[in-house]
């Protein structure tokens, strides 16, 4: 019996040393796949978590659908191989940051913001375990020959401006919100902001020296700049994310990085009325009081900007009627 329970161990050694999740530095980059189907084998583990399959990867790391045994509860996992996206000296201070991040988003208790259950590291990786969502991100409908109802837009975006409101108010601040970060279920009407903290962990990583992750295209002028940025940032990104769902085109382009900042920062976004020139008056406001270069001019807070949006859809719900009649 000894020996069968050795063969079963090394056989599950193998198996660990074959993911990306578990191996950290098996030396094929993050290509390689988790071997998750072996028959006789138990499943990988991060943490308490059993591995079931991979969902996707993040710029950070991959993320995977896992489960709590003890409670049975599915959860989905962020994994960041810290140790590959950091230098050496750098290290401990950045796990420092990530489990403090975790622990201010994990706070955070809204029905419309995604909860974190668990952060650790194993493997060299760190995690966090979430809630696992049906539902996908907003990012199909950025599309222009793909968009939601205007209503439904309306609707997303207030959700989307309250738990920012709640979350400013705990003086936390998203820093990354962008139609990718917002998870929206169709079927049961859900909307959920995610990322909670992970911007803030990767900002220094050295992925970005030289090059940046994505694009800053919803960054406001003084997260560009590099100055402390507060709960108003948040609020600009959300209507430049208004603005794409609403028309399918972002309000600031540019041929390079240098000029999309520069527009940011110093020009006006171009005219959404000459992109869909139905969009009501009282849309228009709102994103335009979003995307006002100066902080103090913007809504002073989530809730402000939420408030807005529903009186803009409620007044165009009102027109919509007395037009049917």
């Amino acid at each position: 019996p000894k020996f069968r329970d050795l063969e079963a161990r090394t056989a599950q050694s193998k198996a660990m040393a074959e993911t990306v999740i578990l191996g950290g530095s098996s030396g094929r980059g993050n290509d390689s796949t988790m071997k998750l189907d072996q028959p006789g084998l138990s499943r990988p583990m991060l943490g308490r978590y059993e591995i079931q399959k991979e969902l996707g990867k993040g710029a950070m790391g991959v993320v995977y659908l896992g489960k709590d045994p003890k409670i049975s509860r599915i959860v989905a996992i962020k994994t960041m191989n810290l140790s590959q996206e950091f230098e050496a000296d750098e290290l401990e201070e950045v796990k420092a940051r990530f489990f403090r991040e975790a622990e201010t988003a994990g706070r955070l208790n809204h029905p419309n913001i995604v909860t974190m259950y668990d952060a650790g590291e194993e493997h060299d990786l760190a995690y966090i375990a979430m809630e696992f969502l049906k539902g996908k991100d907003l990012v199909p409908y950025t599309k222009p020959d793909n968009l939601l109802p205007l209503p439904k837009v309306l609707s997303i975006a207030a959700r989307v401006a309250d738990a920012l409101g709640y979350a400013h108010s705990l003086h936390v601040v998203h820093r990354d919100i962008k139609p990718a970060n917002i998870m929206y279920d169709p079927e049961s009407d859900t909307v959920k902001v995610t990322d909670f903290g992970i911007a803030r962990i990767t900002d220094s990583s050295k992925t970005k020296t030289g090059m940046v992750l994505g694009t800053p295209s919803y960054m406001s002028p003084e997260q560009l700049s590099g100055a402390k940025i507060e709960g108003h940032s948040d609020l600009f990104s959300l209507g430049v994310s208004l603005y794409q769902l609403a028309c399918g085109k972002l309000p600031f382009a540019g041929d390079s990085m240098a000029q999309l900042m520069f527009r940011i920062a110093n020009e006006p976004p171009a005219d959404i009325l000459s992109i869909k020139p139905d969009l009501p008056p009282c849309v228009v406001a709102i994103i335009q009081q979003a995307l006002v270069k100066k902080v103090e001019e913007r809504f002073e807070s989530g809730a402000a900007m939420a408030l807005a949006i529903r009186q803009c859809a409620a007044a165009l719900a009102v027109s919509a009627q007395g037009e049917s009649k």
